[in-house]
């Protein structure tokens, strides 16, 4: 915008000096051309004026002729009626010239600039000249042949000065239109650079209520809704803070007094009711767990910082690596991605990603299978790509479509002790990071989780911890 706006300063400046400047040019231009030709012609009729007189008169014209040539860029050339040349001013190059014969019959007065645009390299006038006593008879004719370098410097001196000072004005309006266009685009600069930290979820972003009515009423409008969308977060916030302590309480005393009631009874179907309901309260909560940790997944705002995608991933994978021993199952990170790619990510979010899909996939994996962690760059430089592959019995294409939504257990990705919310999870915290994530096969068996994050430009940023 403000390139446009320079740019549709400087044009309208350029059509003014082009409207302004040349045609006064052109008409300078004409003018020195007719005041040359009008000198010219003057000079040429009056020496022709003492070619026509008598003895005396041709004696001076003789004098003028060489004063002229002396203090001008013009020669004079005469030729008498039978087309001889006057001994005392010299013979023309070409006597015989179409000119010279109009002037010699027929009385005509001619003009030539040359055949060039503007002119030639020489004015050339041809008068004829008459007796000045009796009948007034041609007695010959006289041409001024008269150099025009000095015009045309002063051709390029009228021009380039108008051009040097167009350059100039056009500098000082592309300098002035970018003032004016900064200022007038101020506003929107900081609307934008709101609505940027709004996106990464700043929600305390706000806008300065400046410039004309309408960015002033946009702003506001803008920092209202906001201001009412930052209450809500906050409110849903305390809400599951709330409910945290308030649901998790009462669970677990329930447990606690279902612990006591069956060690207290001999009855063993009393005995196995209590620990069915046990279990009930066992899933509930986890279930519970699970959808605090989703609450706060989507209730959390916060804007991606940069981290290092290889020295987060290991350390996480260090956190599993005894899980897996256990069950005998390799965790092997792969990919050519170095520590200095970083990619941006809320506090914590790639962590409990991680920590989600690893679970996952160390729950279907097989005793003594493996678990690829593979890191690699899109050839584009905007994306990282995450993806993990384990050996387990992996999903069908239906179940793929459907593994995202909230408490859907497939047999094969989370077992009968999920909650169904691990990949809800997954892919609320990519989506508010920007990235995408995805499922696919993996090759042999399998199943393969894509996770797509995008690269920062800042490398180097402190990680914050989740």
């Amino acid at each position: 915008m403000l390139r446009r706006l320079i740019v549709s300063y400087v044009l309208l400046v350029g059509v003014a000096l082009a409207a302004f400047t040349v045609p006064v040019a052109f008409t300078l231009t004409t003018q020195l051309r007719n005041d040359t030709e009008d000198s010219v012609r003057r000079e040429a009729t009056t020496m022709a004026l003492l070619l026509g007189g008598d003895a005396p008169a041709r004696q001076a014209l003789d004098r003028v002729a060489e004063a002229y040539a002396d203090e001008t860029p013009g020669v004079v050339e005469a030729v008498w009626a039978d087309g001889t040349a006057v001994p005392s001013l010299g013979r023309p190059a070409r006597p015989d010239d179409s000119a010279f014969l109009l002037a010699l019959r027929d009385g005509r007065t001619t003009v030539d600039w040359g055949e060039q645009p503007v002119w030639g390299p020489e004015l050339a006038i041809t008068v004829p000249a008459r007796a000045q006593t009796g009948d007034r008879a041609i007695v010959g004719a006289l041409r001024i042949r008269y150099a025009t370098d000095d015009l045309s410097d002063r051709l390029w001196k009228v021009w380039g000065f108008r051009a040097v000072l167009a350059v100039g004005v056009l500098a000082i309006a592309a300098g002035l239109g970018a003032i004016a266009a900064r200022l007038l685009t101020k506003p929107l600069r900081q609307l934008n650079d709101m609505a940027s930290r709004f996106s990464d979820g700043d929600l305390t972003a706000r806008s300065p209520i400046t410039g004309p009515r309408e960015t002033r009423t946009l702003a506001r409008t803008l920092n209202q809704g906001a201001e009412r969308l930052d209450t809500l977060v906050a409110a849903q916030r305390i809400f599951v803070a709330d409910a945290s302590h308030q649901l998790r309480t009462p669970l677990t005393a329930l447990r606690l007094s279902l612990d006591n009631i069956a060690d207290g009874v001999d009855d063993e179907f009393v005995r196995e009711d209590v620990e069915q309901a046990t279990a009930e309260v066992v899933r509930m909560s986890r279930l519970v767990s699970g959808l605090l940790v989703l609450a706060r997944a989507e209730a959390q705002v916060s804007t991606p910082e940069p981290v290092p995608l290889r020295e987060l991933v290991a350390e996480r994978l260090s956190v599993w690596r005894p899980a897996a021993d256990e069950r005998r199952v390799r965790i092997v990170l792969a990919g050519d991605v170095d520590d200095r790619l970083y990619v941006l990510a809320g506090p914590g979010n790639l962590d409990q990603v991680l920590d989600n899909v690893l679970s996952n996939a160390l729950e279907v994996s097989p005793d003594g299978g493996t678990i690829t962690i593979r890191l690699t760059a899109a050839p584009d430089g905007d994306e990282a790509v995450l993806e993990v592959l384990d050996q387990g019995p992996g999903m069908s294409a239906a179940e793929q479509f459907r593994a995202f939504d909230r408490f859907w257990r497939g047999q094969g990705l989370t077992g009968r002790s999920g909650t169904g919310l691990g990949l809800a999870v997954v892919r609320r915290l990519v989506t508010d990071d920007g990235g995408t994530v995805g499922l696919g096969d993996a090759p042999g068996s399998g199943l393969r989780v894509r996770i797509g994050l995008r690269i920062s430009r800042r490398p180097g940023a402190p990680r914050s911890g989740g």
